[in-house]
């Protein structure tokens, strides 16, 4: 019977992590789009009128959460493009027959793509401090790093599952950008949820980004919209939902 390997976990993790830090353009590609968006929105909607936006807080301060939370979205979610790639050049097979548990696989997967995710979310947080971003308390950043890592774990076990479903990386890559970008938009990463219509910020409340940035704007701006407690604790059920159905699926995967 194969077992939950640490080893086998750790190896995982190695490789992902030694595998983004190699390539400088997957890092570069990574922010650039945050950031973009962090400039040309941050700066374009400075001083508007927003409705919704909390008292006090400039957009730029709001802004920046959202941008980390939306680097997280979808640096964690592209993590289940790795194990397309594994399988064209075959590397998937070999670990699916290794003596060890597809558990094992799954969770050094989740880790690896849970360090990137984080490590590209940091990067889109240091760059926007030159841009005049401010961090309400120095003490809130263990909280957000809490918080970054249950968003990623969400979301890399999200990728995961996803991936476990498809032969190629164009449906993958398809699929997710498909369902990715709903995600964003209604997360309130950009506009307060209260802005949408009805029947649609019902929706946004069922997304688990939304908490995650509205725990991220608690802790780095200190305005927010639930209560702290109610953004970790919906991100602890995310993250424990979608890697417990990751792993279901990634089981029923065939060594072909």
């Amino acid at each position: 019977m194969k077992r939950i390997g640490p080893l086998a976990i750790y190896a995982l993790w190695l490789r992902d992590v030694k595998r983004f830090a190699r390539t400088p353009s997957r890092i570069v590609g990574s922010v650039a789009t945050p950031l973009l968006f962090l400039v040309f929105l941050g700066f374009g909607f400075s001083g508007a009128a927003i409705p919704g936006l909390p008292e006090g807080v400039d957009y730029l301060q709001y802004l920046v959460p959202g941008m980390v939370g939306f680097t997280m979205l979808f640096g964690a979610s592209f993590a289940g493009m790795s194990i397309l790639a594994d399988q064209d050049v075959g590397f998937l097979k070999e670990i699916l027959v290794a003596p060890v548990s597809r558990t094992s696989i799954v969770l050094g997967r989740i880790a690896g793509g849970s360090t990137t995710a984080i490590v590209q979310a940091t990067l889109i947080l240091l760059l926007s401090i030159p841009l005049g971003f401010e961090i309400d308390s120095l003490l809130g950043l263990p909280v957000a790093a809490l918080i970054l890592l249950l968003i990623a774990t969400t979301f890399v076990g999200f990728g995961v599952a996803l991936a476990s479903q498809f032969r190629d990386s164009e449906g993958f890559g398809l699929v997710v950008q498909f369902v990715i970008f709903p995600i964003f938009f209604l997360s309130g990463a950009i506009y307060p949820i209260e802005s949408l219509p009805g029947p649609v910020s019902v929706i946004a409340l069922a997304n688990p980004l939304s908490y995650g940035i509205d725990g991220l704007r608690a802790v780095l701006v200190g305005s927010s919209t639930y209560p702290l407690a109610l953004d970790i604790g919906a991100l602890v059920v995310s993250s424990v939902i979608t890697v417990a159905v990751g792993t279901y699926l990634f089981e029923r995967v065939e060594a072909v």
